[in-house]
């Protein structure tokens, strides 16, 4: 009897076989240059991205974590400021705004995206607002219109987290061009992933992109003459070598992810486990699949579903023995973290993130995911909920 072949929840052996021969070159491009910090791979990689992107200014930076520090710097973000985000989100989002003195305020997500609800931000906002932090959470973006359109109304800087949505669209606009500044990561597993960490800060504003730039590197205007307190946000050159090696081959990734997204939405309606009316709490026995939003192109950095928060951790342990790679982003949402206490929330006050962190399960894909292993997946999830 053969045994299955285990599934990863990522296989980035995979992704390397397929571009070993580039990215090796561009590392010995690297290291026969002996230049390592900064200079001519890390600027070729942030002209490329810009013109991705649709932006006249991209400056790398050391993680995506980075991107979203160093933007808030460079909007002099601080002390008693505040910056309305969602719950429901990578640590970073928050801890950002923390780190510089500032409060984060909390809105809780649209059920249906995950993403913050822009009904939500306009009540939220106070004399100290400075900022609006919408995370286009794995892999589509927010509604972007409503939001900007508070931001004017009140004068407010918005921060894009594009760290999981490289390629993907608002209404035809690229994510990451949307605001007054955008953050992109590079995390190994990210659609376009480093050997390292990696980010890049992106905007119109050519003060602000300076300003980024001389930030990440101590403040110095010029060399060793500091301006202002900076930090070490540099990219490696490594590492942008790398992303240049990869980048030619992200729009066929993210189009395989959708290809696997569409296979996991037929597989799983012939399985009749789709709730009808997607409700909250998921129902026992059921699950509710990722919506794309009307106007938006959705690059799957996470497939995620929903089932009842009373089967999620079973589930995950059953595929766990049959050798199903799955995750949970992000299991407790940031108004609950230790460290946030002090802002005074509590267990009730952003229902929908709360649910959402119990519910949610994030499925294998990636561009070199197998229709097999999908299937195998699909299967073992009905297997499951029809005990």
């Amino acid at each position: 009897m053969n045994t299955p072949l285990p599934v990863p929840f990522l296989d980035l052996h995979a992704q390397f076989s397929t571009v070993r021969a580039d990215v090796m070159a561009a590392i010995e491009r690297v290291v026969q240059s002996q230049h390592f910090i900064l200079g001519p791979e890390v600027e070729a990689l942030e002209w490329e991205i810009a013109r991705f992107l649709e932006v006249p200014h991209a400056i790398g930076v050391s993680s995506g974590t980075d991107a979203l520090l160093v933007a808030l710097m460079a909007l002099r973000i601080g002390l008693g400021d505040e910056v309305i985000t969602t719950p429901f989100s990578f640590f970073a989002t928050a801890g950002c705004v923390a780190r510089l003195g500032a409060t984060p305020v909390f809105v809780d997500i649209d059920p249906a995206t995950f993403n913050i609800n822009p009904s939500g931000i306009e009540t939220a906002v106070t004399s100290r607002t400075r900022a609006i932090i919408p995370v286009q959470l794995y892999g589509q973006t927010a509604e972007m219109d409503p939001i900007l359109q508070i931001s004017r109304r009140h004068n407010l800087a918005v921060l894009e987290d594009a760290a999981q949505a490289i390629g993907a669209t608002y209404l035809g606009r690229p994510a990451g061009s949307l605001g007054t500044l955008a953050a992109l990561s590079f995390f190994p597993t990210k659609n376009l992933g480093a050997f390292g960490d990696g980010g890049m800060v992106l905007t119109r504003d050519q003060e602000l992109a300076a300003r980024v730039a001389m930030l990440r590197n101590h403040g110095f205007q010029p060399k060793y003459h500091s301006r202002v307190v900076g930090g070490n946000f540099r990219l490696d050159a490594i590492q942008a070598a790398v992303l240049r090696a990869k980048f030619p081959h992200l729009t066929a990734w993210n189009e395989g992810r959708r290809e696997h997204a569409a296979l996991y939405r037929q597989a799983f309606a012939s399985s009749g486990l789709v709730a009808d009316e997607p409700s909250e709490p998921t129902p026992p026995g059921r699950l509710v699949l990722p919506r794309e939003s009307s106007g938006c192109h959705h690059i799957y950095h996470q497939y995620v579903i929903r089932v009842a928060s009373s089967q999620r951790d079973a589930l995950r342990a059953h595929l766990a023995a049959e050798q199903l790679g799955t995750e949970v982003y992000y299991p407790l949402p940031l108004h609950r973290q230790d460290c946030f206490a002090q802002l005074g929330y509590r267990e009730g006050d952003f229902p929908h993130s709360e649910r959402a962190a119990a519910e949610s399960l994030a499925l294998p894909i990636y561009a070199e995911l197998a229709p097999p292993q999908q299937e195998r997946v699909v299967a073992e999830i009905a297997r499951f909920l029809r005990r």
